[in-house]
């Protein structure tokens, strides 16, 4: 990854959803100005969701996303309207391709009008588009049926001349989510000139030469507040603390060196950790932070669903598979139950599990984080997070900040 590339979880999701044939792969093509999604006049030829990142003035980072068709057949078809369905989880904005047929057609009708309600159920701001008006000959009508359809006048456009490009990116700003890029990793944490000390043990499972995502990001925050930034690893915290001439403001820390770093930490300084930052950034903290407390309820024979934004190859010492299926069982008792999903993996059904335990989640957009959390609440299953647990695990929950 380069310095200047932005990570796809930071980047506004925006995602095209229509009928088979209906143009989204052209469109999306000529909103990125590159032959990102395969065009053919077959339906069907998109199989699976195809993202592509990039800029767009006034917007800044964006990720779109080209979705197979939603009225697709059959065993593998259904399978893609699945895929699809995912999509939703993770659009910040939806782009949707209205048909003619979808008018003139009840049972067409009935299908483009529950998608759309979908979106709308799920807070996804929808924008309608009616698409090949350079082969239409009664654009006009259709616009105007459309309109008296959905309440809503589609933008009609052409991805084959890209007229009516201009026009998308306008609706785009006019319907950004209200809360979108207003989140930052340390919150109101700390200020300019603030020392802050991050703490980043480079064990087994840092990257060779790198430093991992949140460490990155949280990085950069930081010089962009213009704080006073101090690194170091776990077992040069004491001297580091020696070396300052006053205490740090804010010391983030690995969640797996909580107690070590709780320790020895100055009495003025606050202490938080990666993974708490971003359950603040990425989630709903307050639920988590709440949702904890389903842990001292635990039994040996209850079900604990850890999941994993990554889909790394487990190591020896893993924070998700190891550590803390081995605090919870220190706890609770050898035969806790403990099972893990990873990536885009997550149950629909919850109601097997006692407690849901989150990685931070820097690999995914917030939305998709929230979407999890909704479903998690919905199904009136606790569902907390990684730096959270250890926190709580250690006994120093009420003494971490976020």
């Amino acid at each position: 990854m380069s310095l200047t590339h932005t990570p796809n979880s930071n980047r506004l999701h925006i995602a095209l959803f229509g009928r088979r044939n209906s143009g989204k792969s052209s469109l999306i093509n000529a909103l990125t100005g590159q032959d990102t999604a395969l065009v053919s006049d077959t339906p069907g030829t998109t199989t699976d969701p195809v993202a592509k990142a990039m800029e767009i003035h006034g917007i800044g980072p964006c990720l779109f996303i080209d979705t197979p068709g939603f009225d697709d057949e059959g065993e593998l078809g259904q399978m893609r309207i699945a895929r699809t369905l995912k999509t939703i989880e993770k659009a910040d904005l939806a782009l949707f391709l209205c048909e003619d047929e979808a008018i003139l057609s009840p049972s067409a009708s009935v299908l483009e009008k529950q998608w759309i309600e979908e979106l709308k159920r799920k807070n996804i701001p929808v924008i309608l588009l009616l698409n090949k008006i350079d082969v239409r000959k009664n654009s006009e009508v259709v616009a105007a049926q459309i309109e008296q359809h959905y309440g809503v006048r589609p933008l009609l456009v052409s991805a084959q001349t890209k007229l009516g490009m201009e026009q998308i990116r306008q609706a785009i700003l006019k319907n950004l989510p209200s809360d979108f890029g207003q989140q930052t990793i340390t919150n109101n944490l700390v200020a300019e000139n603030d020392l802050v000390l991050l703490v980043m043990p480079q064990d087994i499972q840092a990257p060779k030469g790198r430093l991992i995502l949140p460490q990155v990001q949280t990085l950069r925050e930081l010089l962009d507040k213009k704080c006073l930034v101090m690194s170091c690893t776990t077992d040069k915290l004491a001297q580091t603390l020696q070396a300052l001439s006053y205490p740090p403001k804010l010391i983030i820390t690995d969640s797996q060196v909580f107690q070590t770093v709780y320790e020895q930490k100055p009495a003025a300084s606050m202490l938080t950790s990666f993974s708490v930052l971003f359950a603040a950034y990425k989630g709903d903290i307050e639920y988590y932070v709440e949702s904890v407390a389903a842990i001292s309820r635990l039994k040996e024979d209850s079900r604990v669903l850890i999941a994993e934004a990554c889909t790394h190859a487990p190591l020896s010492e893993d924070i998700g598979r190891v550590k803390i299926p081995r605090l919870l069982r220190n706890k609770i008792g050898e035969g806790l139950r403990i099972y893990i999903v990873a990536g885009s993996d997550f149950p629909d059904d919850l109601s097997p599990y006692s407690l849901i335990i989150h990685c931070g989640a820097c690999m995914f957009n917030r939305k998709f984080v929230l979407s999890r959390t909704e479903s998690a609440k919905q199904q009136a299953i606790p569902m907390t997070n990684y730096g959270v647990t250890i926190a709580c695990l250690s006994g120093i929950l009420d003494k971490i900040k976020y």
